[in-house]
């Protein structure tokens, strides 16, 4: 990213996140499922931005298909499939633990946009 670019807060827009690609931006992008609804974080040198609306709210999908479209649009070619499901089974007594970032990024699927 060019050293002219604004800084990338905590959320961004489809528009945000166009101009920022088109000034450098490569982010790697997790698609997080969450019992069956998907938001989109895009992990790069600044930190984690999550797509929002121009409200500043969180985007959620019900499926990836729209995902795939919106973002292949853009250019972005594949990203990272991960889940915010449980790490352990409290009925059973199976102890776990959270994945941390990084895990989450290095174990999930990857996924096409094109």
């Amino acid at each position: 990213m060019s050293h002219t670019e604004p800084s990338l807060g905590d959320h961004i827009t489809l528009k945000e996140l166009a101009h920022a690609l088109s000034h450098g931006l490569s982010p790697i992008v997790e698609v997080e499922s969450m019992d069956g609804i998907y938001t989109v974080r895009f992990h790069h040198a600044e930190g984690v931005s999550t797509l929002s609306d121009h409200e500043g709210k969180t985007r959620t999908f019900m499926g990836t298909g729209e995902i795939q479209d919106l973002l292949g649009d853009l250019g972005l070619t594949h990203g990272v499939l991960t889940w915010a499901d449980q790490c352990g089974d409290e009925m059973i007594g199976v102890p776990g633990h959270a994945l941390t970032p990084d895990e989450m990024l290095t174990y999930g699927t990857r996924i096409s946009f094109r």
